[in-house]
């Protein structure tokens, strides 16, 4: 099963050139919470966002550059690679951008935090309501001025083989 989670603005905006531009407690527990098990795959971006990896989980960064990578990140060269070596586990796609859109055709299920306003983002989440049906939607919550829910979609044919 390939999920790729992410929170998004009304145009799938997920951040700008400074980053994520919110600041939700409640979505990042709801991203541990929802990332406890499988593989953890991200980009180079956003690895370069977090200080150390996501704690009792493996870490991929999509990188033909490994040897400048930390301790506790691995890297794999495409999203491809990681499945063959790991059959039939779980990977969780966390980001960036780029990578979403590399991803995105190999989706089984989204994990969307849906913020519900506009961020002049940047950096946007690909295309996928066409793709995907919502199976699950949270009520709305509010932090510090913000509104926001979670969102499940599962795609809506099986995803394709080829990259």
């Amino acid at each position: 099963m390939i999920r790729l989670i992410a929170a998004m603005d009304t145009s799938r905006g997920i951040a700008t050139d400074n980053g994520i531009p919110w600041k939700l407690p409640g979505d990042a527990a709801y991203f541990e919470d929802q990332t406890t098990t499988g593989l953890i795959v991200m980009g180079w971006a956003t690895y370069n966002e977090f200080s150390a990896p996501l704690h009792g989980r493996d870490n991929y960064v999509l990188t033909r550059e490994p040897s400048r990578l930390r301790s506790g990140f691995q890297s794999i060269a495409t999203l491809a690679d990681l499945i063959k070596s790991h059959p039939n586990q779980e990977v969780w796609v966390i980001g960036g951008a780029f990578v979403f859109a590399q991803t995105i055709d190999r989706a089984d299920e989204l994990f969307i935090t849906q913020v519900l306003e506009e961020f002049h983002c940047t950096k946007f989440f690909p295309d996928y309501r066409t793709g995907f049906t919502r199976f699950e939607q949270s009520r709305d919550r509010e932090e510090s001025g913000v509104h926001y829910r979670f969102e499940k979609w599962r795609r809506n044919i099986e995803p394709r083989s080829g990259f």
